[in-house]
């Protein structure tokens, strides 16, 4: 058996053990990086390839005649054409659960940030404000608690199941919202997709990008959101169209975003 890593550097490779990939294989090759120009002939021959980042196009999965697994080691399966994969039968793979801690501690320490100013008084701080303040006291900018505010989650996985315990704890309510375009279901744990934009004071996407989710929220979805509205992505950028969520902002729609 043949086996490759295209992009090993894009991983924490001091936390990656390969060797017991390289000991099933009759050769295993790893390389750092692969440059789009080089997929093709690096994963000649090859009948299992691992990647990252590097994308698998139709034309790079129907032209190998050996490949019949692909490996991501990541959670996110949007830069592999699963249609090609499927018709040339590739199976696909890639890791549940990857990086679900790291991934909510974010979600709340980028809505800290925006709740709380914590950049502006720290400039602030820096400046000597503080120390020129009449009282002791800085107060320039407003600071909104999480409890009670209102969460709503879409993509109820791993990590959406994680951002909802956090929550929670922090004396938050929590919404989960029904699939988008989902018709009458008995489900009486989970809330509509609209009402869920309208009622939420922060909304925060886990949701996997496929054919159905691309522009999830959009300007219709983004003038349903309240004006103090805060809008986390963590999940993939697709999910949302930029250039409205640019126009909702500059424009005083929703109140701000965490985009990573």
């Amino acid at each position: 058996m043949k086996a490759v890593f295209l992009d090993f550097a894009t991983v924490a490779s001091d936390e990656l053990d390969v060797t017991p990939l390289a000991r099933i294989t009759d050769e295993f090759t790893v390389y750092d990086n692969t440059p789009a120009n080089l997929v093709a002939s690096r994963i000649k021959g090859c009948e299992f390839v691992y990647l990252n980042k590097v994308r698998m196009t139709n034309e790079i999965i129907g032209g190998s005649s050996t490949l019949k697994l692909i490996g991501l080691i990541a959670t996110g399966v949007d830069n592999i054409d699963l249609q090609a994969a499927q018709e040339k039968h590739v199976a696909v793979c890639n890791i549940r659960a990857y990086c679900t801690k790291s991934v909510v501690e974010h979600v709340f320490a980028v809505l800290l940030q925006l709740t709380h100013n914590i950049n502006r008084y720290h400039t602030s701080v820096r400046h000597g404000n503080w120390h020129t303040a009449n009282n002791f006291c800085l107060l320039d900018y407003p600071i909104r608690q999480l409890s009670p505010m209102t969460l709503g989650i879409i993509g109820y996985g791993e990590l959406g199941k994680g951002v909802a315990q956090i929550a929670r704890a922090f004396g938050m309510n929590v919404l989960i919202s029904k699939r988008p375009r989902e018709g009458v279901t008995t489900d009486t744990t989970r809330t509509n997709f609209e009402d869920l934009l309208r009622e939420s004071d922060v909304i925060s996407l886990h949701c996997p990008l496929t054919v159905d989710t691309i522009g999830l929220i959009g300007p219709a979805e983004l003038e349903m959101m309240k004006s103090k509205a805060i809008l986390i992505n963590t999940a993939r950028g697709a999910l949302v169209d930029s250039a409205a969520l640019v126009n909702a902002l500059e424009n005083n729609v929703i109140a701000a975003a965490a985009i990573d």
